[in-house]
């Protein structure tokens, strides 16, 4: 169990939740593992199906702590919220806020800083460690390129302007990617970004774990009671989780390409478990699918210190706290949306 920012996480999908007196009791095997006074907490979330007694369900209703409930993979199941407070406050605000084009657009650029700055540092990451393995000096032109790109962003006057200093970083990014590919040459060679479908090995991952993040994101901005489908920087479409992709841009360097890098580097993925179709596409087996999946949940488990709470936490409760943030800032608790910036 953690508490984060007035939220307790019970991450063990085999505890229970109970009360007692004013405290909820998480336990394990009918052993107490942890304690919490309810007037400490805003939210509950529980990660496991062992359930919740009535008397804690009552408890949180009655003082507007919302309870939310997820599969130990992350997937949203339900949520229970009190009388009083409920979403409907916060989802008119960010409704509004997706209409006011000042705030709207300065939302988007904090979201694309996260992106452009955390792909920075992967770059700077492999100058560091692997400078004999690569080309330093075409590695370094690009960095230095998504250097500049930061100030174009944070002066960018519109969401079409940023959008275009957004693809030219992109661009150049993925165009130094292949260098950090330091093992599996053969079977992992990158020539650029390429989707829908992907056609070569590294893009098919990249797909893949991309759309798991997605899904991580998607269920945290469910359990903090944000409508993933009104974004600020994605236009809003029927069917398309517009938040959720504004809010993938600033773990997708640091995250999801890192977590790639490391199964093909560390030779955890073979090329054998791909196949090509007639049109190009290239699909990974179910057996690579269930080991990235594995390795995949290892990798949410590891401990990082989150940037902006300095606040040890598992890298799979970070959508969780970025999300947090973002109703926090939507409410008025924050003067800006603290952007996760890894170094």
């Amino acid at each position: 169990m953690k508490k984060l920012l007035n939220t307790l996480y019970v991450t063990s999908e085999n505890s229970y939740l109970s009360l007692d007196g004013e405290n909820v009791v998480v336990l394990e095997d009918k052993t107490e593992i942890g304690r919490l006074p309810l007037h400490n907490l805003e939210g509950i979330v529980s990660f496991g199906y062992r359930g919740t007694s009535p008397a804690l369900m009552g408890a949180c209703a009655e003082r507007n702590i919302s309870l939310c409930y997820l599969s130990p993979q992350g997937k949203f199941l339900a949520r229970v919220s009190g009388r009083i407070r409920g979403n409907v406050i916060l989802r008119q605000q960010q409704s509004a806020s997706s209409r006011d084009e000042r705030m709207s657009l300065e939302i988007a650029k904090n979201c694309i800083l996260g992106k452009v700055y955390n792909a920075r540092w992967v770059l700077e990451r492999g100058i560091r460690d692997h400078r004999m393995q690569i080309d330093e000096n075409r590695v370094k032109k690009a960095s230095d390129f998504l250097r500049h790109s930061l100030e174009l962003i944070q002066e960018s006057q519109s969401k079409d302007q940023l959008r275009g200093y957004e693809g030219e970083a992109a661009s150049i990014y993925f165009s130094v990617f292949d260098e950090l590919i330091l093992q599996q040459k053969k079977d992992f060679s990158f020539q650029g970004r390429n989707k829908r479908p992907p056609l070569d090995n590294v893009n098919a991952l990249l797909s893949f774990v991309y759309t798991l993040l997605t899904n991580s994101i998607t269920s945290a901005l469910e359990t903090v009671g944000l409508d993933p489908y009104v974004g600020y920087l994605h236009t809003d479409r029927p069917g398309r989780a517009s938040l959720a992709l504004d809010m993938v841009e600033e773990l997708r360097a640091v995250l999801a390409d890192r977590f790639v890098l490391s199964l093909i580097n560390k030779k955890i993925v073979s090329g054998k478990n791909f196949s090509r179709k007639e049109n190009g596409a290239v699909l990974m087996d179910d057996d690579l699918r269930r080991k990235v999946l594995t390795e995949w949940q290892n990798k949410k488990k590891e401990v990082i210190t989150h940037p902006y709470l300095k606040e040890k936490v598992e890298w799979g409760m970070v959508p969780y706290v970025q999300a947090m943030l973002l109703a926090r800032y939507l409410r008025g608790d924050l003067d800006g949306y603290p952007v996760f910036l890894w170094k």
